[in-house]
């Protein structure tokens, strides 16, 4: 793997923006609508995209894949990194360092998530149309709820310094203005991402979402 490192990263890089870093901006914007939309509009986002033709194509190859390459190699990178802020405490080594620290924690997440919703529909045990009954579930118990929350800043920080670090290893952003330019741009891009994800965790504790009727409507 040593000769090869250097595609290896580049595509791992590539991967965690194109389509990792997409479809974790859409599942932002579908779960968003469980705030601003309640229970209905929430439904419409998840019946629109398991309309979408060659779905299960999409998925495989657009999420799955490129999300256990992602994930794989990012573990062995987080096994094989250098930390150094102990003996140098720079904001960059800090941000290396919680990038691999976020990455292990996201990936835990991410399994976590989809053995709780995907896999259950996969199983028969939840169809689309109960993911957000299902996420009611989940969300009013207070032990999972807190553990969503971390997990969802993980993730949200994970891909907004994720996207620093690519414009940088990627030369579009050069030079120490334009990385500190891109340093503020990201750490709004984290704040913003974080608060709406758990604006769109806090809407699942409405007892709308219980309301099994809604599923019935078209």
């Amino acid at each position: 793997m040593t000769g090869n490192s250097y595609y290896y990263r580049k595509l791992h890089s590539l991967l965690g923006v194109i389509p990792i870093g997409a479809f974790l901006v859409e599942h932002l914007i579908t779960n968003y609508a469980a705030f601003n939309q309640g229970h209905g509009g929430f439904i419409e986002g998840v019946e629109w995209l398991n309309s979408l033709p060659l779905v299960f194509a999409l998925e495989l190859f657009g999420i799955w894949l490129p999300l256990l390459y992602h994930g794989v190699y990012g573990l062995y990178v987080a096994y094989t990194a250098r930390n150094n802020v102990t003996n140098y405490g720079y904001f960059r080594n800090q941000m290396f360092m919680l990038q691999r620290v976020t990455g292990v924690l996201t990936l835990l997440f991410i399994a976590w998530h989809v053995f709780e919703t995907r896999v259950q529909v996969a199983l028969g045990n939840v169809t689309h149309e109960e993911l957000g009954v299902r996420m009611h579930e989940i969300a009013t118990q207070p032990w999972a709820f807190a553990l969503y929350c971390i997990g969802i800043i993980a993730a949200t920080f994970h891909f907004c310094n994720g996207m620093w670090s690519f414009l940088v290893s990627w030369g579009i952003t050069i030079g120490p203005r334009a990385q500190r330019v891109s340093s503020y741009v990201w750490m709004v891009a984290f704040v913003v991402m974080a608060v709406m994800f758990i604006l769109s965790l806090s809407a699942f504790l409405d007892p709308q979402f219980q309301d099994t009727s809604v599923l019935t409507k078209s």
